[in-house]
């Protein structure tokens, strides 16, 4: 491994740790990029990396990402992730577990972990065992993914407003990547007010299956990002918006739950050049995050709606920033993150 504050993504992070258990045979990196607005938060992803350094550059640029997040959703928490590196087997023991929440444990509370990719709710359960520094579990809000596919709803309504004259959503053809908990979720709340949908999937008997349901069309996972139609929602892979990808693009406005949709991150000027609106994606898809960390501050259910509702507001801030300045609205979310964690 390289060291951490050689990479490209180290930003000024106030923790890297390396943490190594032989016993169980755990290696994970928990990286804090900021504690400025309360504890860093972010989950704990299980991943196995064939070029180990690419552990450290996925904890520092997500750990990053979360510190923007928060701070974007108005929430009272840093940033931070950790990643448990697996090796060929993926192979994952409940003493590696709990070698990994001891750790999080020994940090009192200045990280707080949750659930990511190839993390279970039942994982979860057995770090809790050992540390009670975790969001999101059964007893503090359950599934985000209603939450997250509501605050895109909420985000795609605003941007028909400022790219259709109207958030009346009947009528408007919009099509949807990924119908999993977000990008379902998402549909059916766009399928109530009449939205003309189209929808598709890696899966296509699941995308055709909800299509019934709702009476939406399809399209093959291939061709649903450059379908006709006003609204792009993607919610499925990332690095999607491309040099490549861009170009045969059928929409007037991005605006979707998917992570790290610009896949080098300078794409946004390509779509500001066609004239594509597109809403930064730890923007819109910050109500998962706004109830996996309620306990922070105690928020009831009143609260967290509240928050989820405010995430128009906080998308038109943004592309009303980059109308004034020139800069793309991936830019300017950053600089506004920036500015609330005060770098």
């Amino acid at each position: 491994m390289t060291a951490f504050w050689n990479e490209p993504d180290f930003d000024d992070h106030e923790q890297v740790l390396f943490v190594r258990d032989a016993a169980s045979g755990l290696t994970a990196i928990i990286a804090i990029h900021s504690s400025h607005l309360g504890p860093a938060a972010g989950g704990t992803r299980f991943w196995h990396y064939a070029d180990p350094a690419a552990s450290i550059r996925d904890a520092l640029r997500l750990s990053r990402g979360m510190s923007y997040k928060n701070a974007m959703a108005g929430l009272p928490a840093g940033g931070g992730k950790a990643v448990i590196l697996a090796d060929e087997n993926r192979t994952k023991t409940p003493e590696m577990l709990a070698a990994f929440a001891r750790a999080v444990e020994g940090l009192g509370g200045q990280y707080i972990t949750a659930q990511d990719v190839n993390i279970t709710q039942d994982d979860m359960l057995t770090i809790a065992k050992y540390t009670s520094h975790v969001g999101g579990m059964p007893d503090q809000g359950g599934d985000p993914g209603p939450y997250t596919a509501k605050g895109i709803y909420l985000g795609i309504k605003a941007a028909a407003k400022r790219t259709l004259g109207t958030d009346d959503l009947k009528g408007v053809r919009i099509a949807v990547q990924g119908v999993g908990s977000v990008g379902g979720g998402t549909a059916r709340h766009l399928a109530a007010e009449g939205a003309d949908l189209i929808l598709g999937d890696m899966n296509a008997d699941k995308a055709q299956a909800l299509a019934d349901e709702l009476g939406a069309k399809t399209a093959s996972a291939d061709e649903i990002l450059f379908a006709e139609a006003d609204i792009v929602s993607p919610n499925a892979l990332g690095a999607i918006l491309t040099e490549e990808s861009i170009p045969k693009l059928n929409t007037k406005v991005v605006a979707g739950g998917a992570n790290n949709q610009l896949a080098t991150g300078s794409e946004g000027k390509l779509l500001q050049d066609r004239g594509i609106l597109y809403a930064p994606d730890y923007v819109i898809n910050a109500g998962g995050i706004i109830t996996v960390l309620r306990h922070i501050d105690g928020s009831g259910e009143d609260e967290i709606n509240a928050r989820v509702a405010r995430i128009p507001e906080r998308l038109e801030a943004v592309w009303q920033e980059s109308d004034a300045t020139g800069e793309t609205p991936d830019i300017v979310a950053d600089k506004q993150a920036k500015r609330l964690i005060g770098r």
